[in-house]
């Protein structure tokens, strides 16, 4: 059975935790991984390093637009990275992540 992850980079941890419980509050995602990573990236014309914070987010991938946009409006990054990929997961898994966001797939 397929769910959706989506990588999101933040600027610190508690953005990352902050987007990801109001996510799950949405019931757009059932769970968020979070860790820290090192960035490396041309910003403006300039080579930035910057220590910054990732989630993975996982979802049902009839989600991934509306999620997508939810994550755009409430980031502070004026380019936010959201990128998003389908991958298999064993079945119980997947039927979990399908009963959290129940409400997100029935709702307009």
């Amino acid at each position: 059975m397929q769910i959706s992850l989506l990588y999101v980079t933040h600027p610190d941890k508690k953005h990352a935790e902050t987007l990801s419980k109001k996510l799950i509050d949405e019931h757009l995602i059932a769970c968020a991984n979070i860790f820290p990573i090192q960035s490396h990236y041309i910003w403006e014309g300039a080579l930035t390093d910057d220590d910054e914070y990732v989630s993975i987010l996982k979802t049902h991938p009839q989600l991934v637009p509306k999620l997508r946009a939810r994550i755009a409006e409430l980031h502070s990054y004026e380019v936010p990275c959201i990128l998003s990929w389908q991958v298999e997961a064993n079945p119980s898994y997947a039927q979990w992540i399908v009963r959290c966001v129940q409400p997100a797939l029935e709702s307009p």
